[in-house]
């Protein structure tokens, strides 16, 4: 017999006693389904079975790996409904692109025609399934036999990845004889996978889940048409270089082209930048250029170059830093916890702040105040500003798409710019790199190097800043004028040299310690790149640091 310590209790179970088991006796105690369970810490799937004294933590969909175990469940249940209905033989590839709102935007090359009906059979076979509780299995294999099952499959970019693979045996998952891979932890049963929808949308469709508010709840669809459509362009270039999964980009590594995809990406960046500068020399009255993006978007790297491209146009830009308009630190609102919510509109002094933009725009002198971070108040040092002609101001802050923020100024004197980096690369058809996992790994290099953080302070601030980002920055994305990707398609082969020590320093009994090893997971896929082919003006400097520029 074993004992197992549950939210303060004591109780003995059988050796062998199946922790799915254990986590229906305590259900009717969480509001949410139980999905995985922490075993003295360590996280681990449903199925596993006790084999001696142990503390245990159940893990819900309202937890971040609870929720993700849920969406990796939820795209085999797609896949496995999608060769049933179509026929294995119509269908040429299934790949999950990249994320869209709460759910996934997936499309199917082959033989089978995209419609309403036939997006309904799929989503009726789902159900079917969803009834009939059909377990997920898990087996291990050796790589090479793994790579033999999924060439035999015609999943190709998945055979392709193992071939990087140091481990020697790979996880494998099925459900009614349809076998895929997925890195991380999966539900024990297609039982769990009550709460999903399908939509079409573009050239495929949208496969939406419920998010960890409301898990009991299919999260409703809001198209975010240019946001998508600069994720989709990114997509397209990945094909164009020939660089749309990890085990590509580790082809690109073996074969020497690293230095050849850098220069692409970077020169595609500047083309992009050029052509907003262009836009916004030709915007009559644009005298504010508004520029916002989540945590790690390397905001201020893009409007350093930004500002160059707006010089070689004849323009003459001034960097305008809203946080310099931040209320004296004993002003500043605290969140539910008490801390200072920095992050918050009310943190700017809105009325100075529209006070200096409108005498800047009538043609006044301003005297532009400085934050003093040390001492939490803003002083004034004699920077004065007056605007010409071909004077431009360049707003970066986490509120400017926000029209509350600069409610004074009219509409024709702003061009909004939304920055963000949206991954394009995929570690393979079926698993895809989170946007934010990427920022993540960037604002833990960035830490380490400028602050002295940790990677474990940096995960545990995590979905503090992601809960900001969610209230202040993603509900304005689509007002911008204009979407900028800050991701580079080589980033990770680079930040993975930075970020593995760090990750590494996790302490194993720490909270952060999953989230450590899920990361640390995904980037033993990747080849390593060295720094010294990386130009000092990429926004990849921002965070390893070299950079040409003041950040």
């Amino acid at each position: 017999m074993a004992v197992i310590r549950i939210e303060g209790e004591e109780r003995e179970y059988p050796a062998g006693t199946s922790f799915m088991k254990i986590a229906a006796e305590y259900q009717d105690r969480y509001e949410n389904d139980i999905l995985l369970v922490k075993e003295n810490g360590k996280l681990k799937e449903l199925f596993k079975e006790i084999s001696r004294d142990a503390e245990l933590k159940f893990i819900t969909a309202a937890d971040k790996p609870g929720q993700q175990a849920y969406e990796r469940s939820v795209i085999l249940l797609f896949l496995k409904a999608l060769y049933r209905v179509a026929g294995r033989e119509q269908v040429e590839k299934a790949v999950v692109d990249f994320s869209v709102t709460h759910g996934y935007y997936i499309e199917i090359k082959g033989k089978v025609r995209l419609d309403e009906a036939f997006v309904k059979q799929i989503k009726d076979c789902m159900e079917e399934m969803v009834r009939d509780d059909q377990p997920i299995i898990k087996r291990t294999v050796k790589t090479e036999r793994a790579v033999e099952i999924f060439e035999n499959h015609g999943m190709a970019e998945k055979a392709h990845l193992f071939r990087f693979r140091r481990s020697s045996q790979v996880n494998i998952y099925s459900m009614g004889g349809f076998e895929d891979y997925y890195y991380g932890y999966m539900v024990p049963s297609s039982g769990y996978l009550k709460y999903f929808d399908l939509q079409l949308y573009g050239e495929g469709l949208i496969l939406l889940l419920p998010n960890r508010d409301n898990p009991k709840k299919t999260a409703d669809f809001i198209p975010a048409p240019k946001v998508f459509s600069t994720l989709l362009e990114a997509s397209r270039w990945g094909a164009r270089l020939e660089v749309e999964t990890v085990a590509q980009l580790n082809d690109a590594i073996v074969a020497g082209r690293a230095n050849e995809l850098i220069q692409v990406q970077e020169a595609l960046q500047e083309h992009k930048l050029a052509d907003i500068a262009t836009r916004i020399r030709d915007m009559e009255g644009c005298k504010f250029v508004m520029l916002a993006g989540p945590s790690s978007s390397g905001k201020t790297t893009t409007s350093h170059r930004l500002s160059v491209q707006l010089k070689a146009h004849g323009l003459r830009p001034h960097p305008i830093g809203v946080d310099n308009y931040f209320v004296d630190r004993e002003l500043t609102p605290r969140d539910e916890n008490g801390e200072y919510d920095f992050e918050a509109l009310e943190c700017i002094d809105l009325e100075n702040f529209n006070r200096d933009m409108t005498a800047l725009l009538a043609g006044e002198t301003v005297e532009l105040p400085v934050f003093n971070f040390e001492l939490g108040r803003r002083e004034y040092r004699g920077d004065r500003l007056k605007l010409g002609p071909d004077d431009i101001l360049v707003i970066e802050g986490i509120h400017a798409l926000n029209d509350a923020m600069s409610y004074s100024l009219p509409k024709e004197s702003k061009f909004k710019i939304y920055v963000s980096a949206l991954n394009q690369l995929n570690i393979d058809e079926h698993n895809r790199i989170p946007t934010t996992d990427g920022r993540l790994i960037r604002r833990m290099v960035r830490d380490a190097r400028t602050r002295g953080n940790n990677a474990r302070e940096t995960i545990a601030r995590w979905p503090s800043v992601r809960r900001g980002e969610d209230s202040n920055i993603f509900p304005y994305q689509e007002d911008a004028d204009v979407v900028f990707n800050s991701a580079l398609i080589y980033e990770l082969a680079v930040l993975k040299t930075y970020a593995e020590p760090l990750l590494f320093s996790v302490p194993v009994d720490s909270e952060e310690y999953i989230e450590a090893k899920r990361l640390l997971k995904f980037l033993d896929y990747f080849l390593g790149i060295g720094t010294e082919m990386i130009p000092k003006n990429s926004i990849l400097r921002e965070f390893i640091g070299g950079s040409c520029f003041k950040v």
